[in-house]
């Protein structure tokens, strides 16, 4: 179940009666709470109510109906466990299945994190990169893994398709500049840090002829492609139904991006072009096999939605704030 929080200022007449007439007229809902003059700026009162997963977009578009957001606030929190018969009975009394719910604005939020260009953002894809260079001079493909693991680069191409299916420009263009920027950044202290271990010769001449763990980096095929849309399509899924970052984790481990720029970057120092643009095109695929796949995904979510007649709450070109 979601825990909905809801804000509403005394100055607000009116807001949080039509905020317990939403939740009093929502079987999915359970546990409600007014929590009387608990605001101190501004003052006001707080309704709470833990909500059935697939409830909530419905209750959110009743509430954005009257500007709740704006007048108040409204917080969402997703709730492990909940031992309750009452909510057992919103449960069984909201349509569909939680797992299966999408909560646009929960998947905005989530995706809207990762999709920013930040320090920490460079610094964990260039630490990646380094790795998966390291993976290529010693032919380990453990090393190579943990790049694939320690990436954070699925955040952005999540929001690409999320920012796709929502026609939110300003939303791709973030996502766009972390990428572009990021592995920008990111192949070029790779780069330069192969140019200085080459120079005090910690890189074997023949570091590229003995490939036989990691050449999957380099080798583009119809595999490529296939394995970067079934990574999007667990990714995208694992993401609308809120699962933890065990799911994730696999999704890392299949897609071949971070180890393609770090191979690429080591591959142009050693001045082996082919095989450095073989890297390239292999990111190239990746990236695009998992964008479209995850906005695949969405499109059939809303199609799903909107046959069932449920609610679609989230106005096209909404941006995360």
């Amino acid at each position: 179940m979601i825990r909905l929080r809801a804000l509403c200022p005394e100055s607000e007449t009116g807001l949080v009666d039509k905020v317990l007439d939403v939740l009093a007229n929502e079987p999915g809902a359970a546990h409600v709470v007014r929590l009387s003059g608990v605001m101190v700026d501004p003052p006001g009162d707080v309704v709470e109510a833990d909500i059935a997963r697939e409830s909530v977009d419905g209750v959110l578009e009743a509430l954005r109906g009257f500007d709740c957001g704006q007048r108040g606030g409204i917080v969402l929190e997703t709730l492990d466990t909940v031992v309750s018969d009452a909510a057992d009975r919103a449960e069984e009394a909201a349509p569909g299945e939680g797992v299966d719910a999408v909560v646009w604005d929960e998947l905005l939020a989530r995706t809207g994190q990762g999709s920013r260009l930040s320090v920490t953002f460079v610094v964990m894809l260039t630490i990646a990169c380094l790795l998966a260079a390291v993976g290529v001079v010693t032919n380990s493909p453990v090393t190579v893994v943990g790049a694939m693991v320690l990436g954070p680069e699925f955040g952005p191409l999540a929001a690409l398709a999320v920012a796709a299916v929502r026609w939110d420009g300003p939303k791709a263009r973030s996502a766009g500049v972390a990428l572009g920027a990021g592995f920008a950044i990111a192949v070029a202290v790779t780069a330069l840090a192969a140019a200085g271990a080459e120079a005090i010769a910690l890189i074997p001449e023949d570091v590229l002829t003995n490939l036989s763990g990691v050449a999957f980096i380099y080798q583009v095929g119809p595999f490529s492609l296939v394995v970067a849309l079934l990574a999007g399509v667990a990714g995208m899924v694992a993401l609308i139904a809120g699962e933890s970052t065990g799911v994730l984790v696999g999704v890392f481990i299949s897609v071949t991006t971070v180890p393609a720029a770090g191979f690429a970057a080591v591959a142009a120092v050693i001045g082996d072009w082919g095989r450095a643009l073989s890297s390239l095109l292999q990111l190239a695929v990746n990236v695009a096999g998992v964008v479209l796949a995850g906005l695949v995904v969405l499109v059939l979510v809303r199609h799903s939605r909107q046959r069932r007649g449920l609610p679609d709450s989230l106005p096209a070109g909404r941006r995360d704030r």
